[in-house]
């Protein structure tokens, strides 16, 4: 048996009434703490127009975070593609490559990770939107860091530069392409679970050795809120909650505090929305999260987890990661 390695996704969650410069120096907090931890890797993802979340450019807040770190491995949970032109990445992410070698992760998401209005105004264009597109471009992409198809354009930085990529999805089209491409595949189980068993099927089932991994390498994103009692995580996961309805709602807000969510009045078709969002993720007390964490690797035989944690305060979420780190994360075991 060997130890799972425990890593984290961070949002920059943008709190009501705080700026997004004030949560931007929290997630650099949160990375320092969660290095100390001995945390894996610590990733930030893309997003447009949430006025939650503040790492809409993850290239430039990596360079920020890893001028504030040393050890822990920082990567994009992640780029979405269709945003941006394949060099536009190679030539960012090779920079960062260049600047602090072997600690860079590039993942990359097929979606835009926003709406359409706001994907056409990154991108001026419908090309690149479709599932067609994704795997032209992301052979572009990779050509830019490997050369194999020597064209007029080199990414510099970028060529002889790169970064571990890795392909993230909520569905079988990156699993499969992925495994097709023998790339390390995260899974968003955060936000998909019910789809977490069948892309992780697909993924091991159509995976071919490659230069960059000999077997297949899977690691699944998982929600937690990890307090001293289980009522406590209940409470602090509210705003998480109320922030995700009202973005499916298309009313996107910043996070209230947990005494607003408490107070929300849910009907019971957003109580059943609730209900399933929270299905298959960690939330309360150390044992609570030691279960429900143990339950989800045997589940997924995961290479690895990647925890995310939304709520109100950084003292809490800081709390949190420190709770799983000393408590939770030597029992969490796989097979070798």
């Amino acid at each position: 048996m060997i130890n799972v390695p425990l890593s984290v996704l961070d949002l920059a969650p943008v709190a009501r009434g705080a700026t997004a410069g004030e949560a931007l120096r929290h997630t650099t907090e949160l990375a320092r703490r969660t290095e100390e931890l001995g945390y894996h890797r610590f990733w930030v993802a893309e997003h447009h127009n949430m006025p939650a979340i503040a790492s809409s450019a993850p290239a430039v807040l990596l360079a920020h975070l890893a001028a504030h770190t040393s050890t822990i491995r920082l990567g994009s949970g992640g780029v979405m593609l269709p945003n941006h032109a394949p060099l536009v990445v190679a030539e960012q992410f090779g920079t960062l490559e260049a600047l602090h070698p072997g600690r860079i992760d590039l993942g990359v998401g097929r979606a835009p990770g926003t709406d359409q209005v706001t994907a056409l105004a990154l991108r001026r264009s419908v090309e690149g939107l479709s599932a067609e597109g994704f795997p032209r471009e992301l052979a572009d992409l990779m050509n830019y860091f490997t050369g194999d198809e020597p064209g007029p354009i080199r990414a510099t930085p970028g060529l002889g530069q790169s970064p571990a990529v890795w392909l993230l999805g909520s569905s079988g089209f990156s699993a499969q392409l992925a495994g097709l491409l023998g790339l390390p595949f995260s899974f968003a189980h955060h936000f998909s679970a019910e789809h977490t068993l069948p892309a992780l099927r697909l993924y091991r089932h159509s995976f071919r050795p490659s230069r960059w991994l000999e077997r297949p390498y899977a690691m699944v994103a998982v929600n937690v809120v990890c307090a001293d009692t289980d009522e406590r995580a209940e409470w602090l996961a509210g705003p998480s909650a109320l922030s995700f309805l009202r973005l499916r709602a298309g009313r996107p807000e910043p996070l209230v505090t947990p005494e607003e969510a408490a107070a929300y009045p849910y009907d019971e078709r957003e109580r059943q929305f609730v209900r399933q969002r929270r299905d298959g993720q960690a939330m309360g007390s150390p044992e609570t999260v030691r279960r429900q964490l143990g339950d989800l690797l045997a589940r997924t035989d995961a290479d690895e987890l990647m925890l995310t944690t939304m709520v109100y305060d950084v003292a809490d979420r800081v709390r949190s990661f420190e709770l799983v780190a000393d408590t939770v994360a030597g029992d969490l075991t796989r097979n070798a």
